[in-house]
């Protein structure tokens, strides 16, 4: 049998988003503003809990467990997707490629845990209120948060290692706008069977798993709103639900359409993919504070407290 003479792929070139030709500066400014919204949106909720006393509480414990992902999550392929679109700067490391596939699979997943902790937190709080400080108490809180990064890094480090154990001998253009398992398995010499078999079985059970249980958290508070007597607490106990169910659709939506129809055209793939990296980032502050009196509440003393500062000086 002949033996070829490759050489190994260092760096790999990404061929960016399609079918862009003239929208190059619109695209730009667009998911600039985007991203700086997510930075100043989480970090404003991150201030904004760690400075109210009234927020130090479970639930807006794992807000700010979300707040960090997802300037985490956005900050993966934005950036050099940004730099793609201004200085057609196309090229990246094998050692940043290596980054983006980790990290972009370590905190989608770390998301897809927080959000059934987060459902479990609210099942807790709706379902058993006089146990609840026990049940969801410092050590616990952190336990559960510390449980969903270990859980994810184990998950990302199986598939960055099984991804980037393959040859790459030939053709080094990724044809996407970022690093992910399935672009950059297509330029592998060997054989794919495994990672692919992997990759499909992970990505497809983590989310299911996680949806399962948030959905069957939501069966018992839904059970529990009904039998509740009073309207207002129906209410009460609605509201604070709403909040993540809309979070939680906006994460698994685009999950669940570019993970389980293989069919979908490539020229849905790739809004669908930027939606969950770029959009629903943005999204989560957005919504939390939105719909929440506590949080508004806090923000406004927050900037009540800077005005008198600004003011004393």
């Amino acid at each position: 049998m002949a033996v070829k003479n490759h050489t190994l792929v260092t760096e790999f070139i990404l061929l960016g988003i399609p079918h862009t030709e003239g929208q190059v500066t619109v695209l730009f400014v667009v998911f600039l503003i985007f991203y700086l919204f997510t930075l100043l949106g989480n970090l404003l909720i991150l201030l904004t809990v760690m400075s109210d006393s009234c927020l130090h509480t479970p639930m807006y414990f794992f807000l700010c467990n979300l707040s960090v992902l997802d300037i985490g999550f956005s900050s993966v392929s934005t950036p050099k997707m940004l730099a793609n679109l201004l200085v057609r700067n196309q090229v990246i490391s094998l050692g940043g490629c290596i980054s983006q596939v980790f990290f972009y699979h370590f905190l989608g997943c770390s998301e897809s845990w927080l959000y059934t902790v987060m459902a479990y937190d609210r099942f807790a709080a709706i379902c058993h209120p006089l146990h609840y400080t026990i049940i969801m108490n410092h050590r616990v809180c952190a336990l559960l948060a510390a449980g969903t990064w270990i859980i994810s890094s184990f998950h990302a480090i199986i598939l960055t290692t099984l991804t980037f154990q393959l040859p790459y001998c030939g053709s080094n253009e990724v044809d996407y706008f970022f690093c992910d398992i399935f672009p950059v398995v297509k330029l592998a010499c060997g054989n794919t069977l495994i990672i692919e078999t992997v990759s499909f079985t992970n990505i497809g059970l983590v989310p299911m798993i996680c949806f399962l249980l948030i959905l069957a958290s939501y069966i018992r508070i839904i059970i529990a709103i009904l039998k509740m007597h009073s309207a207002e607490g129906r209410r009460k106990a609605a509201s604070t639900c709403v909040s993540h169910l809309l979070v939680v659709t906006l994460f698994f939506g685009p999950c669940a359409l570019v993970y389980t129809q293989p069919s979908l055209s490539e020229v849905l793939v790739t809004p669908v993919q930027i939606f969950a990296n770029v959009v629903t980032p943005m999204l989560n502050p957005t919504i939390y504070t939105l719909r929440n009196k506590d949080v508004k509440g806090a923000l406004k003393k927050l900037a009540g407290s800077q005005f008198v500062s600004k003011g004393d000086h």
